[in-house]
């Protein structure tokens, strides 16, 4: 269930942005019982247990990276909104730069996507996504940031 992102992973078209879409609620919902250090280490855990439950159901399903396992997108897709502005435009702009740098993989996430078939990997190039993504908000903030 965590894996394929309590079913968010099962809608068989796009699979990914449905599951980076849950994430977006889930976070509104979960961020504000967390201090900054307390949701540091909550991701943390996150990962280590989406490394696993990836792995996991990667394998009973004999593919390593299934597109119903979402849980990557789900725990990046947080990472990029702990580093995003709280207001709704800056977030929607996070989820769009955040699909095209998971769509479009960017080394090293490519080589991570293309050569580490385990749940590790599978969580790390959405990782690696996701700091691309944060970066991207982060200048586009500090050029634009009065406008939105």
């Amino acid at each position: 269930m965590l894996a394929c992102g309590f079913g968010s992973g099962l809608i068989p078209y796009a699979s990914g942005t449905w599951g980076t879409l849950a994430a977006w609620p889930l976070y509104l919902l979960i961020k504000p019982s967390f201090s900054d250090g307390a949701f540091a280490l909550f991701l943390l855990v996150a990962f280590a247990l989406g490394s696993a439950c990836c792995q996991r159901v990667g394998r009973v399903l004999g593919v390593p990276d299934h597109g119903a396992i979402v849980w990557d997108e789900i725990v990046a897709f947080w990472l990029v909104l702990w580093v995003t502005p709280v207001n709704f435009w800056w977030q929607l702009l996070a989820f769009f730069a955040f699909r095209f740098f998971d769509i479009f993989k960017p080394p090293p996430a490519r080589w991570v996507d293309v050569n580490m078939k385990h749940g590790f990997g599978v969580m790390l190039d959405d990782v690696i996504a996701a700091v691309f993504a944060a970066a991207s908000i982060a200048v586009a903030w500090r050029l634009y940031g009065a406008i939105f």
